[in-house]
């Protein structure tokens, strides 16, 4: 899989997510290592939703994983916390607002 591929997917998955009732400013960037290396951020602003394949300097949480541990994350069938537990998923920064992106990934279901 190619960080092209891996990037689209992602924010098609993403996108569904319903984010109108958040109203506080929630900004992600996922470090991806390993196959399909690159970055990305998905942003939460006045209850609208980005994602875009750059590197956002006015982040709150900084996740670095594998590919495959961020479409399990994205998909459901891994829990964050969890990931982070088994050392899948590396976290830096507002952890309050980290803990936020298991509600996110709820919402999409």
């Amino acid at each position: 899989m190619t960080y092209t591929d891996l990037f689209s997917k992602v924010k098609g998955t993403f996108m569904e997510a319903d984010v109108s009732a958040i109203t506080e400013h929630l900004a992600y960037q996922f470090n991806i290592i390993g196959d399909a290396e690159g970055i990305f951020y998905i942003e939460v602003r006045d209850g609208k939703l980005s994602v875009e394949p750059y590197e956002y300097f006015e982040r709150d949480v900084i996740f670095t994983c594998t590919a495959e541990t961020l479409l399990k994350m994205a998909e459901g069938k891994l829990n964050p916390v969890t990931a982070v537990t088994m050392q899948k998923l590396k976290v830096e920064g507002n952890i309050e607002k980290a803990l936020k992106l298991q509600e996110f990934i709820e919402d999409q279901k």
